[in-house]
């Protein structure tokens, strides 16, 4: 099976985007250089990654002392 995308030779990764409440994004995929979001068409929330993410413990420590 071959990807479309790859197929019409688009700039796309074939990773997972994982965006984080601070703003920054990540992909899941090693070699992948620019996390822009049209480039991925698999996204997650830090927040839904298995396990949780530490960005959103210290985001809402962050939030309850500036309230």
């Amino acid at each position: 099976m071959e990807c479309p995308t790859c197929a019409l030779d688009l700039d796309h990764c074939h990773g997972t985007l994982v965006l984080h409440v601070n703003s920054l994004a990540e992909c899941t995929e090693p070699d992948c250089a620019d996390t822009d979001l049209v480039r991925h068409s698999l996204t997650v929330r830090c927040e839904e990654v298995d396990g949780g993410c530490v960005c959103t413990a210290d985001y809402v420590v962050e939030y309850a002392q500036a309230s």
